[in-house]
């Protein structure tokens, strides 16, 4: 009987994988693709399948591809395991030797280590299988244009239990798993505010509406809208993260945009904060005597990890890191994540794996110089495989 530690065995046998893992996860490193874009990426990962006779669907770049583990029963459960494809814009910094051979693009998010241990979890479950039907689902545009509504569109989930996923991370150490239940990521938005003024010349700025002072002054007031429109127990963030104006040094700006994103976790809090920037929108409009126009684009909704699933999910994560290694999750991250369309669909659970030594340099998701200790590829291919034997207990026994 397990007593909370970790089933060494699980483990051990990931481990085997470690040298394959390695060379999968480099290759997928150094061509990094964008979103809806991941066509050599798709080859590589079909390569893997083929090699393993593993049946897949793919529809063709910007698709994704869905292998599947069949048991032979048709009616037995079925549940899905989820990698994100795409990379990030952005140059690589980080002097690996496998860097980035695509200028302009790279995979500072983990998406490749991801990939990686699904193509492990295929590989454990093929010498040990288990009596459900599993997905191996590898989606394009997590990062933008949310690929899992691509995913959901064409039907191949239609039929399935519970989706399962987990992100890298520095966060926590190589042997953690970490594991939340309810809302575990926030709401994203985005949004546009388009300045128009009156252009003119710099030394007569009496016959101008300078577009350039109302954006600085708009994005200061911004800020106010988190500090003290908001309940400081209800987390919120609002970051400008573009300003667009002017074309000259003696040139008074006719137009200015400011681009920007909304985090929340409430849907009251975020009500609040829409309702506020469009207020603060037309006092300035009125204000300055210019036009000033707002547009808010809805992003990924929350996570929301479900019960069952969650309760599922630190079993497999004890059976890999023991006990003292699956880590609960204190508040919610204010990242967003694409998993959510999924869970709108069915219930699931979204992990983290602790991807750097504790002595290691702290690196940020994101940034030029993101890297993962490799030795959390078998840890997250022994997961996603524990993830569908403890699966087949719990569904097999509610058919």
């Amino acid at each position: 009987m397990n007593d909370g530690g970790p089933d060494h065995d699980v483990l051990a046998d990931a481990k085997k994988l470690q040298p394959l893992l390695t060379r999968l996860r480099r290759s997928l490193h150094r061509c990094p693709e964008l979103a809806f874009h991941e066509h050599q990426t798709a080859g590589i990962i079909i390569e893997q399948l083929i090699k393993r006779d593993i049946p897949y669907d793919y529809g063709g770049e910007g698709q994704g591809v869905v292998g599947r583990l069949n048991c032979g029963d048709s009616d037995a459960p079925t549940i899905a395991l989820r990698a994100e494809m795409d990379a990030l814009p952005g140059e690589e910094h980080t002097g690996l030797i496998f860097s980035s051979q695509n200028k302009g693009r790279v995979h500072a998010c983990g998406h490749d280590a991801h990939m990686a241990m699904l193509v492990g979890a295929a590989i454990l479950l093929q010498q040990q299988p288990v009596a459900i039907n599993t997905l191996l689902v590898f989606q394009p545009a997590e990062e933008s244009g949310g690929g899992s509504r691509t995913v959901i569109e064409t039907g191949l989930l239609d039929n399935v239990r519970a989706i399962f996923a987990g992100h890298v991370t520095h966060h926590y150490s190589l042997g953690e798993i970490m594991l939340g239940q309810g809302v575990v990521t926030a709401q994203s938005d985005r949004f546009e505010i388009r300045i128009q003024g009156k252009g003119g010349h710099g030394a007569r700025p009496h016959e101008a509406t300078d577009a350039v002072v109302i954006a600085a002054s708009l994005v200061n007031t911004i800020q106010t809208l988190v500090a003290r429109e908001v309940d400081p127990l209800h987390p919120a963030v609002v970051t400008i993260g573009e300003v667009h104006a002017g074309s000259a040094a003696n040139v008074i700006a006719e137009e200015a945009v400011l681009s920007g994103s909304i985090r929340t976790t409430l849907s009251a809090t975020r009500d609040r904060i829409h309702h506020g920037l469009q207020r603060m929108v037309s006092a300035f409009s009125a204000l300055h005597d210019a036009r000033v126009t707002m547009q808010i684009t809805a992003g990924y909704p929350p996570v929301v990890n479900t019960e069952a699933e969650v309760e599922l999910a630190r079993k497999a994560a004890e059976q890999v890191v023991g006990q003292q290694g699956v880590k609960i999750m204190d508040y919610p991250s204010m990242g967003s994540e694409d998993f959510s369309f999924y869970l709108q669909k069915m219930p699931g659970c979204y992990v983290r794996f602790g991807a750097r030594q504790k002595d290691q340099r702290f690196v940020p998701l994101h940034s030029p110089e993101f890297d993962i200790d490799e030795q959390v590829l078998p840890v997250g291919a022994a997961f996603f495989s524990q993830i569908a034997r403890q699966a087949e207990t719990l569904y097999q026994h509610r058919r």
